[in-house]
């Protein structure tokens, strides 16, 4: 398992063997001990997502109140897809910063985002399906979004494509609304949750 950290603390690219042959294909996208090896704590699985999405299809960008917040484990078993991990947390050394990592059924490559990140991504095919391990089960009442077409943040969704959004997602605020609303996690907040869960 290759892994690799961003350069938004708290998000980290896993990239794991596969085995083809004349059968097929065989990997394995989550490995414990490469995970607590990088992130310094086991992925506490409460709840799995899984999302088809048809071609332009973006969902996010999302987020959780911290604590608990809600990390996400992502990968891509079938299709292909932009995947987008925004530091919406205030006072982060890089709020408002954004990494995008492809992820698709060829290489099985995974996403981790800790608590406190937003996610977003494009679906760039047809029936493109995206699998979440999430630290934590759905909770309406803590969970938030920013539009993931926020000039201000240049998002690098592909010019070629015409966006599908949520009307959830098409009218949510933008990152500096959101900011000014309070709905923004803090920074030293996350913190001192990773911390905890290290501990």
């Amino acid at each position: 398992m290759q892994v690799r950290e961003l350069t938004i603390s708290g998000a980290y690219e896993f990239t794991p063997p596969t085995f083809p042959d004349n059968r097929g294909m065989f990997t394995a996208p989550y490995q414990e001990p490469a995970f607590v090896a990088a992130v310094g704590h086991p992925l506490r699985v409460a709840q799995t997502n899984h999302s088809v999405s048809r071609r332009g299809t973006i969902r996010g960008i999302h987020f959780a109140d911290v604590p608990p917040g809600q990390a996400k484990y992502v990968y891509c078993p079938r299709g292909a897809l932009l995947d987008v991990v925004v530091d919406v947390r205030v006072g982060s050394p890089t709020f408002g910063r954004w990494e995008a990592v492809r992820l698709d059924g060829a290489e099985c490559r995974s996403l981790y985002l800790a608590e406190g990140l937003g996610h977003a991504f494009i679906a760039l095919e047809d029936d493109t399906v995206m699998a979440y391990l999430c630290s934590e089960g759905y909770n309406p009442a803590a969970e938030h979004g920013t539009n993931p077409l926020d000039p201000a943040l240049e998002l690098p969704w592909p010019a070629d494509l015409e966006p599908v959004l949520s009307e959830k997602d098409r009218t949510a605020p933008t990152l500096a609304e959101a900011a000014d609303a309070g709905l923004l996690p803090r920074y030293e907040d996350c913190l001192a949750y990773y911390e905890k869960l290290r501990g």
